[in-house]
């Protein structure tokens, strides 16, 4: 089984971070390849962001030219670009979004988020409505810290918004923890360690719920919604003279 994981922003070492705990939780006999935007934002924080890094996400599965795949994790937490990743390829297609808090449901009445900067929160929130998990949030709170700030070099400070951040959600309620961006993966077992609390890791839920629908025979439908994209000419990015 090959599973193609694409980062949403433009930096690859956040990738490689994003590669290696796809890795981790793929199971034997399934590949992983992790595919980085040409253009795009350096990292994804807020609307304009993630509007960008949805298409150049499109862009980047639109023109690849590798090995064949069987699905596609989309790491971007709480960005757009799922649904029109779903018209344009033929396999499943799992949002870690969605995967962690779908997980996180099965655990606990009620999950919370941790996420960057707290001006990601909305969007966060309303990708979780979309997807009909919104309800079961508690919280969805920021650490202070942006998707950079993440692979700097300074665990300590990290960890500790992060607790922080992990209590106030417990505080509203959540019984189960998701961290809300890629480049957190690997954190979830400190928080777990130290508030006692199932923590979902995106990247993880994601790529075992990919391997599940590949082994299941089963990909998106395209009765409605996720029909095929209707033919006509599309420019893709500016014309050339």
């Amino acid at each position: 089984m090959r599973v193609v994981v694409t980062n949403c922003n433009t930096t690859q070492e956040m990738t490689e971070e994003i590669v290696r705990g796809a890795r981790a939780a793929a199971g034997p006999g399934t590949t992983v390849t992790g595919l980085t935007p040409a253009w795009g934002p350096e990292s994804a924080e807020g609307w304009l962001d993630s509007y960008l890094s949805a298409a150049a996400v499109i862009d980047l599965l639109r023109t690849y030219d590798g090995p064949p795949y069987d699905a596609v994790v989309m790491a971007g937490f709480g960005e757009h670009g799922r649904e029109g990743v779903r018209e344009l390829v033929d396999v499943p297609v799992v949002d870690i979004t969605e995967a962690a808090a779908h997980l996180a449901c099965l655990l606990g009445r009620r999950y919370g988020v941790l996420t960057t900067l707290e001006r990601s929160c909305g969007q966060i929130e309303d990708s979780l409505e979309l997807a009909g998990v919104g309800r079961n949030c508690a919280a969805v709170v920021g650490t202070g810290l942006s998707v950079l700030d993440l692979g700097d070099g300074d665990p300590e400070r990290t960890e500790a918004a992060f607790l922080v951040a992990a209590e106030q959600v417990h505080r509203a309620g959540a019984e189960v923890l998701v961290l809300g961006c890629a480049g957190m993966t690997g954190l979830q077992r400190t928080v777990r360690d130290k508030l006692g609390l199932p923590v979902v890791d995106g990247v993880a839920a994601a790529v075992k719920l990919a391997e599940s629908l590949v082994t299941l025979g089963l990909t998106t439908s395209r009765a409605g919604s996720y029909a095929k994209p209707v033919p006509k000419r599309r420019t893709w990015g500016r014309p050339t003279r």
